[in-house]
């Protein structure tokens, strides 16, 4: 299994990034995919989720109204879309993909992980 994430970056505080998670060789045919980050010194922290169907997302509350996920199943890809981004977004964004075909807002209900990618919010 490999999720391959792309698209971090710099930006100035109340910019957007766009993250894009690709997925291949899932051991099933549906699966649940998660949008999770780490800052350093701190703990990872859930952002958002998206269920197979594409038709249920959740997202943390720090990320709420400004954060979309969305997925395309022809594609095997899922998105971020980060709008107003703030200092505190600063850290390293990983994709996760679940077994569980509904929302998985528990770090340990993610089986594979990519890599991460960097995202900077700074003037």
């Amino acid at each position: 299994v490999q999720l391959v994430e792309s698209g971090g970056g710099l930006v100035q505080p109340g910019g957007s990034l766009r993250l894009s998670c690709a997925v291949s060789g899932f051991p099933q045919n549906a699966y649940a995919v998660g949008w999770w980050r780490q800052a350093p010194g701190k703990e990872r922290e859930f952002v958002a989720t998206i269920n197979w169907l594409g038709t249920d997302t959740e997202y943390g509350d720090a990320v709420k109204g400004r954060f979309t996920i969305s997925r395309d199943k022809a594609k095997n890809t899922v998105d971020l879309q980060m709008n107003s981004l703030k200092p505190d977004d600063t850290a390293t964004y990983y994709c996760a993909a679940s077994p569980y075909q509904s929302v998985v807002d528990l770090v340990g209900q993610y089986y594979y992980w990519g890599q991460g990618t960097q995202v900077s919010v700074s003037s």
